[in-house]
Formats: structure tokens, C-alpha cells, sequence
């Protein structure tokens, strides 16, 4: 019998809909505002190994600097006591629909409380770039157990679901 999986795709279409989780005092969360391919390539490993994000594991660097320095991208870093918790990034190539293209914690910080705080800055983030009429994102049953729940607590709905083959499933 072949393995599957299912991915969740999730929208917000208006600002009103966040239901934002507060801020911590202890988790600071920075725009890389200087483009840096070698950071997202880090933090796509630091955040994506437990779950076996592999989509771009392949990617040259110039790959990494096409996407990274496009207008369309963007970069934040989640902070704990000087220590990386966190990352995501927002792509928004039509000027109108911001995806979270990447959104995580680094391993030590799962659990812990701040993918909430961090995912309703994200929100947050995607509707004050100007332009911006929906928020979306995907995510699958492979991610954190809790990443579909935090999605939909945050106000987001999922609006299509897909039911997958693992490769060289029997």
C-alpha cells in the first residue's frame, strides 16, 4: 500500500481576521533587510532537517541569491537571548498575495511557546507590506504536529487539501 500525505493549503483575506497571539519581551524578531542567501540557506536547514524540508536542498547558489534578492522576498529572524529561535519568509511575486513561504523554530525552541507570537508577527508583517489583499500559506503532515492548529488559531482557514503519494510508494 503506498504512503501519503496531505497538504493543507491556508488563506486570510482580510487584516480583521488575525487572531494575533501577543508578543513575548523575550523574543526579538528582525527583518534581514540586506539580502543574504548563505543566512536563508542556514535557516532553512536549521529549521526544516527535523521535518525533512528537502525542496530546495539541491539549490545552487545562485539559486539561493535569485530568490533571496528578489523585491518579491522577504527575510525575518526570530531572537531568544541572542540564540536563533526562529525564521520566516514572505514571497509575494503578483504584488497582492504574500505566501509565508518558510515559517519554523529551530529544534530547542519547539514547544516552548513562541510559534504563536511568531507566526501572528508573520501575519502581521505580510499585511502591513503594502499591496498585500490575502495571506496564504501551506503546510503537510509531515510538519510539526501543532502547525496546522496554530495556523487556524491564528484566523487563517484552510481552503484546499491534497492527499499525496510518497515517491516510490508500492
Amino acid at each position: 500500500m503506498a504512503q501519503t500525505y496531505t497538504t493543507y493549503y491556508l488563506e486570510m483575506t482580510s487584516p480583521d481576521q488575525l487572531k494575533a497571539k501577543p508578543q513575548r519581551s523575550d523574543l526579538q524578531i528582525v527583518e534581514c533587510e540586506e539580502p543574504q542567501p548563505a543566512l536563508n540557506r542556514f535557516l532553512y536547514q536549521l529549521v526544516g532537517s527535523t521535518w525533512e524540508w528537502g525542496d530546495l536542498d539541491d539549490w545552487s547558489d545562485e539559486q539561493w541569491r535569485a530568490m533571496v534578492e528578489n523585491e518579491a522576498h522577504r527575510t525575518w529572524v526570530a531572537y531568544h537571548r541572542g540564540a536563533i529561535a526562529g525564521y520566516y519568509e514572505l514571497f509575494r511575486p503578483d504584488g497582492r498575495s504574500t505566501e509565508i513561504r518558510y515559517f519554523g523554530l529551530a529544534p530547542q525552541f519547539l514547544d516552548r511557546g513562541f510559534g504563536g507570537p511568531l507566526l501572528s508577527h508573520a501575519i502581521q508583517s505580510a499585511w502591513q507590506w503594502p499591496g498585500t489583499e490575502r495571506v496564504w500559506v501551506h503546510t503537510c503532515t509531515f510538519d510539526h504536529p501543532a502547525a496546522l492548529a496554530n495556523y487556524q488559531a491564528r484566523g487563517m482557514r484552510v481552503y484546499q487539501e491534497e492527499i499525496c503519494e510518497l515517491p516510490g510508494g508500492n
